[in-house]
């Protein structure tokens, strides 16, 4: 019996070195499987983000070119509202879907700062449904558009730790005078 009890420490801490490392594995593992979650989930975020602003970047894009169609805007490709009826249709419903995955995964400022920027397209898209023909109201509604993109990618950035990025605001050169 003698034996056993000196034997007995020396178990012991083969038993309490085996239960250590079974709890240090565990807790590893549970620490890279919240980080990987983590992550897949901040990969859906940014790609419901950008879905989101490639969608209403099309309805913009439509709104200039119908403006331009009006005498409002100068985009080099007009479009008269008969014809961007339907693409602008479709537009609104890729916009619909993709506001649902929005709110579903987007932070509280990322949606507040898409619902800013969706306002003002959607006061776009009705400036032109009415065939509004005023220059200076119509650049008054791009400021707030472009505004509220910008606003929009900011809340992304601080929303998924990213860098700050440009602006987004390119002076363009000035239209050729024939």
């Amino acid at each position: 019996m003698s034996v056993f009890l000196q034997q007995l420490p020396a178990l012991i801490g083969v038993v309490i070195g085996a239960l250590g490392s079974y709890l240090a594995v565990v807790r590893g593992d549970q620490a890279r499987f919240r980080r990987e979650r983590e992550a897949r989930w901040e990969e859906r975020r940014l790609a419901v983000y950008a879905d989101y602003a490639r969608v209403l970047k099309t309805a913009v894009t439509l709104a200039y070119r119908v403006a331009s169609h009006l005498g409002n805007d100068p985009h080099p490709h007009p479009l008269p509202p008969e014809e961007a009826a339907p693409l602008i249709a479709e537009a609104a419903t890729a916009r619909d879907a993709a506001g649902e995955a929005l709110l579903l995964l987007g932070s509280p400022e990322v949606v507040e700062r898409a619902r800013d920027w969706v306002t003002c397209v959607m006061e776009m898209e009705r400036c032109l449904r009415e065939e509004t023909r005023d220059p200076a109201a119509w650049q008054a509604l791009l400021e707030r558009q472009r505004t509220g993109r910008q606003a929009y990618y900011a809340a992304v950035r601080r929303d998924l730790a990213l860098p700050p990025g440009h602006s987004a605001r390119w002076p363009l050169p000035p239209a050729p005078h024939p």
